[in-house]
């Protein structure tokens, strides 16, 4: 008899279908040589402090580091999972053989490895590998089953950021804590990997906003023929030098010293990850990062969408046959559709590019019809369509204008786009589709060179203004880039090696820090709590709270998943890190608090 066990009961249960096991039994299916179980996500976790020696159960500086000297696993304490293991460990002790059907991706390998450890599985173990629930991709799965060896290395990643994660966070919430909390305080100063440096992220930009200090300018422009030109020497720091030149060209005539057109072409917006699909649903409907995770997540098991929790904007060369398929079954977008329907799709590097997708693609339609969605559920199915079909479109034509001009010795320039053809862009109406400014994108009156009249020329006050505090979607972003501001797309790929947290947990990373009381939101605005501030104020070591320093482990992380990296030296360098870090507080004598 050969288990399969999967992730959630519905994903067991569209397995089951496939493989043709109809019997139901208590916590599992059988029929056709099968036998398909599930687990409800984490059955089991690493051991806590106590379970390895009772001189741990009490918090103490003295036992500080913990440092296990090999770390183990345990079942999560509740009588379902305990039941449901039960019924798992009893399969897997007579099973010929064991398909892994968890979800495909490092958590998912981690998930079911732990338990096919704790039930002491013996058989040989197989991987199903499929980035969307429908039948035809099950089935593909089933055809191509992997080796578990295969996989060593996604699960030793996984596995080390697991023990990472307890190593940090215990030891140094503990010691953080102990050291300098108030002796009447009951409050625990929680501190984690990720968890710590994104809030600092937060923290330090309320900060530059506390401490700005607006300072005043002035801009010159002149307004011709109802069009407004900016000077071309930038702004003023003294009123007297606007004035000055202001005073000098407004008996002047103005005058037209070129006309340029340049011939442009926009490129449709790239497919979505996660982290961009959580930063568009957040700019455009105000979901929160873990709404948007749900909601992808309910439309991947309703087999709407592929698997969500991926970090490329790319698809690979194995899927471009199965577009026109997918493109039909989009049927709400026919009028869209319709015109790509008997043609040769295009095959575009800046969409199918094999050397830019590891585990997964990027999050497209499965082509299965969208059936009783809820509101939320049907807006971002939205986004994720009409991009998908957008890269099959021509490029937007647009032609730049750039109009010079002078009054005196002033010279003036401004800018205009026209719209020659819009390609993809009829799928969006007239929204913006990047995070790019359109103050460009006015259509400017025809201007011939040497032409000349009298202008409105006008000095305007301005005042410097603070850094805009985080948003759910630029936090996410920050957190990609390991806080650095970036939005070239190109840049920003690159960047992703050294971002802080995985696509899956920023939305989880986020949550946490509001249900600590670290961060709250105000309408679509994060700032730090007075606690949150506080606990930042009180880190001293760089490690604890730097995003770039985070960003450096979490690049090591994903070297161990490609095999690049040793999990032993990076264990080994944890291990130094976390001693040193105990070893610097207890010798700090400073009262922090």
């Amino acid at each position: 008899m050969i288990v399969c066990i999967a992730e959630k009961p519905s994903v067991a249960k569209d397995i089951a279908d496939v493989l043709g096991a109809k019997t139901k039994h208590d916590g599992y299916i059988e029929g056709n040589g099968y036998q398909v179980t599930w687990t409800f996500g984490h059955l089991c976790t690493l051991k806590e402090p106590h379970d390895y020696t009772a001189n741990w159960k009490n918090w103490s500086l003295g036992s500080l580091p913990m440092i296990p000297p090999r770390f183990g696993i345990k079942l999560i304490e509740d009588k379902g999972i305990e039941k449901q293991f039960k019924i798992i460990e009893s399969l897997m002790q007579k099973a010929d053989g064991i398909i892994n059907c968890g979800d495909a991706g490092q958590e998912g390998e981690l998930i079911q490895r732990w338990v096919m450890q704790k039930a002491g599985a013996k058989c040989p173990v197989k991987r199903l590998w499929i980035s969307s629930l429908t039948e035809e991709s099950i089935r593909e799965g089933f055809s191509h089953l992997q080796d578990q060896d295969a996989f060593k290395s996604l699960y030793e990643a996984g596995l080390c950021r697991a023990i990472g994660d307890w190593l940090l966070g215990m030891n140094a919430t503990r010691l953080y804590t102990i050291k300098y909390r108030n002796n009447n305080s009951r409050q625990v100063l929680s501190i984690g990997r990720v968890q710590t440096p994104t809030l600092a992220l937060v923290v330090n930009r309320q900060k530059e906003i506390d401490n700005f200090k607006p300072e005043q300018y002035w801009e010159l422009k002149t307004t011709y023929r109802d069009t407004s030109f900016s000077y071309t020497k930038g702004k003023f720091t003294k009123i007297e030098d606007g004035q000055a030149v202001l005073e000098e060209i407004r008996p002047l005539n103005f005058v037209i010293t070129d006309v340029s057109r340049k011939e442009g072409k926009d490129y449709a917006p790239r497919l979505f990850d996660l982290t961009s699909l959580q930063v568009e649903c957040n700019r455009k409907y105000g979901y929160s990062a873990d709404d948007t995770l749900k909601t992808i997540q309910s439309l991947y098991e309703k087999k709407i969408t592929t698997y969500p929790r991926v970090d490329t904007t790319f698809l690979s060369d194995d899927i471009y046959p199965k577009c026109p398929g997918i493109l039909k079954g989009l049927k709400d977008y026919a009028q869209f559709t319709a015109p790509l329907e008997g043609q040769k799709l295009p095959k575009s590097k800046k969409v199918f590019d094999n050397s830019k997708v590891t585990d997964h693609h990027a999050i497209i339609p499965t082509g299965v019809y969208p059936n009783n969605l809820t509101q939320q559920e049907r807006a971002v199915f939205d986004l994720i369509a009409r991009r998908f079909i957008a890269v099959f479109y021509p490029d937007c034509l647009y032609a730049q204008t750039t109009v010079m001009g002078k009054a005196g010795r002033a010279e003036f320039k401004t800018t205009g786009r026209e719209i020659l053809k819009p390609g993809w862009r009829v799928l969006f109406d007239k929204e913006k589709t990047d995070e790019k400014a359109d103050d460009d994108e006015r259509i400017l009156p025809q201007f011939t060179v040497d032409e000349s009249g009298p202008h409105l020329p006008e000095l305007q006050e301005k005042w410097t203004t603070p850094p805009k505090p985080y948003t759910e979607a630029t936090l996410l972003r920050a957190m990609e880039t390991a806080g650095k501001l970036v939005n070239d797309e190109e840049l920003r790929d690159a960047m992703k090696e050294n971002g802080i947290g995985r696509p899956s947990t920023r939305a989880a990373i986020i949550e946490t820090l509001y249900k600590r009381g670290y961060m709250r939101k105000e309408k679509k605005n994060l700032y730090p709590t007075p606690t949150g501030i506080g606990l930042i104020d009180l880190i001293h070591e760089e490690l604890l709270k730097s995003a770039e320093l985070t960003g450096i482990w979490e690049k090591h992380l994903r070297e161990i998943e490609r095999g690049k990296y040793q999990p032993a030296q990076f264990m080994d360098e944890l291990k130094q890190m976390v001693t040193t870090l105990v070893h610097d507080v207890l010798a700090d004598n400073s009262s922090r608090l």
